[in-house]
């Protein structure tokens, strides 16, 4: 298969690989770059890209910003096979998969709030995951019924004797030992939303039949998460390469949040998002841009 965005990956079977951004803001320039190592990974090996929109983060998701992402896509010439796969219309397969997870008696509910959470980690020593403070398990195990609104959780430790020691291969990283205890009790179901990240993005990667998962480095540790719901739940292990971010000035990496500039100004500008896209192919990045390590 030879090199992708200048990385040597090994040659794999015919591909399926997905692009999944939330439209919750404007895509930046490490979006496109993510865009294009699913996309070409995918017709280097025969295959299909799929672009998914992940539409339900509550009223953040705006139909403004989907529009956006279809002009995006066109723009950089990353033309996806078959129409666009959106998540908000799979809330009952999600369900579904709670409920089994009920069922095996691996998830309860919370009725914590962060302010709750940070006081009382307070009082007890506190374990640090890659997200920060690893949530102590206050409602775990809590037989009256709080009162408000709450979230459903997964108790990690029953989960992980449950599937017992789990593997995963990144094609350029190797074969990972799996470590979803790090994590703590992670949120399934969300109290502002349906499904969290993990639970919707491991489901929809099944439906989708998605063989390999690229995406950013960022994401890489949270893979011991899918895993894990992989192996309760019956659903295929894909492959997976967790490519270099874009990183700004700073050293930090292009985000919605730190205000990185969209595409959409560049399209503005009457900049050439297909020639732009060409010269990412070729590691030539804009003056600022820099790309983390491999």
């Amino acid at each position: 298969m030879g090199k992708i965005a200048g990385i040597e990956l090994s040659p794999q079977r015919v591909a399926a690989t997905r692009f999944a951004p939330s439209p919750n803001g404007r895509l930046h320039l490490g979006h496109a770059f993510s865009a294009m190592c699913a996309h070409d990974f995918a017709k280097a090996n025969g295959g299909r890209f799929l672009l998914r929109i992940e539409d339900i983060d509550g009223t953040r998701s705006r139909p403004e910003h989907i529009e956006a992402i279809l002009e995006d896509m066109g723009w950089l010439g990353l033309v996806p096979d078959g129409s666009p796969v959106f998540q908000s219309r799979r809330i009952a397969s999600y369900r579904s998969a709670l409920e089994r997870l009920q069922a095996m008696g691996l998830v309860y509910r919370c009725w914590c709030t962060r302010s709750e959470i940070t006081e009382a980690l307070r009082y007890r020593s506190v374990c640090h995951g890659p997200d920060g403070p690893v949530y102590p398990g206050t409602c775990r195990g809590r037989t009256d019924e709080g009162h408000g609104e709450y979230c459903w959780r997964i108790d990690m430790a029953a989960a992980a004797e449950q599937t017992g020691p789990l593997r995963w291969t990144d094609l350029a990283a190797g074969v990972q030992h799996a470590d979803p205890m790090q994590f703590g009790d992670v949120i399934l179901w969300r109290k502002d939303a349906p499904a969290s990240y993990h639970l919707a993005a491991t489901l929809d990667d099944a439906a989708d039949a998605i063989s390999h998962v690229v995406r950013g480095m960022d994401l890489f540790a949270y893979t011991a998460i899918h895993r894990l719901l992989q192996k309760l739940l019956g659903l295929p292990e894909p492959l997976y390469w967790h490519h270099p971010l874009l990183l700004d000035e700073k050293g930090e990496k292009l985000a919605k949040s730190r205000l990185s500039q969209p595409l959409s100004e560049l399209r503005s500008k009457g900049i050439s998002g297909i020639e732009s896209i060409g010269q990412l192919r070729q590691g030539k990045l804009p003056l600022g841009i820099t790309r983390s390590s491999p």
